[in-house]
C-alpha cells in the first residue's frame, strides 16, 4: 500500500494511529483493482486473506448441488468480504465471492493481521467490534429471510443496499431474497403503484 494514510484512515475510521503504526499498516495491506466478473475466492480453496472494499461491489454466493447460485451477500464500499468460514476454520470454501462492478479492494492476510492484533491492540478491538456487527447483521438477515414475506425482504434490502440496487442485475437481487426475478417485479411494480 503507498504511504498516503487516507486509506488507512477510510478503514479504520476513528482510529488514530502513530507514524511506526502507520507504517505497519501500509506494509500488510495490498491494493487490488478488480474488473467486473473478477473471482476473488473460489468455492474448495482454503482462504486466508479478507478484502477491505474501497469502492465498487462485490458478492459472495453459494450453488447448490443442483446448480443454482444463492447470493449471501452484498459488499460495498467501507464493507469487508471473505468467506469467512474458510478464513477461521482453515476449510474448504463454501463461497465464491465475485466482483460484479469494477472495484478496488485492500487484501490483508490471516497472518499478517495477526501482526498487526499483536502490535497494535487497537486493531483487535476494531476487528471485534466489526465482528460483533456483523453476526448481528447475519441474524437479522437470517431471521427475516424465514420469517418475512418477499416484500418486506425486498424493502429490508433496499433499506439495506440504498446505492447498489441500480447497478447491480436483477437475479442477483431475486437470489439474495431468495425469489425468482418474476417475483421481484411484480414486486417492484405493486410498490410502484
Amino acid at each position: 500500500m503507498s504511504s498516503d494514510s487516507s486509506i488507512i484512515k477510510e478503514i479504520f475510521k476513528g482510529i488514530d494511529f502513530s507514524p511506526s503504526e502507520i507504517e505497519l499498516i501500509n506494509s500488510v495491506f495490498h491494493k487490488k483493482d478488480v474488473e467486473k466478473g473478477t473471482i476473488l475466492i473460489n468455492y474448495g480453496e482454503i482462504v486466508n486473506h479478507q478484502y477491505f472494499i474501497s469502492n465498487g461491489c462485490l458478492r459472495s454466493y453459494y450453488i447448490d448441488r443442483l446448480g443454482k447460485e444463492h447470493t449471501i451477500q452484498f459488499g460495498i464500499k467501507d464493507w469487508w468480504i471473505s468467506d469467512f468460514t474458510s478464513f477461521f476454520s482453515n476449510e474448504k470454501a463454501i463461497l465464491t465471492i465475485e466482483a460484479i462492478q469494477n472495484s478496488t479492494v485492500y487484501v490483508i492476510s490471516k497472518a499478517d493481521k495477526e501482526k498487526l492484533y499483536n502490535s497494535i491492540p487497537k486493531i483487535d478491538k476494531f476487528f471485534r467490534i466489526k465482528l460483533e456487527k456483523s453476526f448481528a447483521a447475519f441474524q437479522k438477515r437470517i431471521l427475516a429471510n424465514l420469517a418475512l414475506p418477499a416484500k418486506e425482504r425486498y424493502l429490508y434490502f433496499i433499506e439495506s443496499y440504498p446505492s447498489i440496487e441500480k447497478n447491480i442485475k436483477n437475479y442477483h437481487i431475486a437470489s439474495y431474497l431468495g425469489i425468482t426475478t418474476e417475483s421481484l417485479s411484480r414486486i417492484r411494480k405493486e410498490l410502484s403503484n
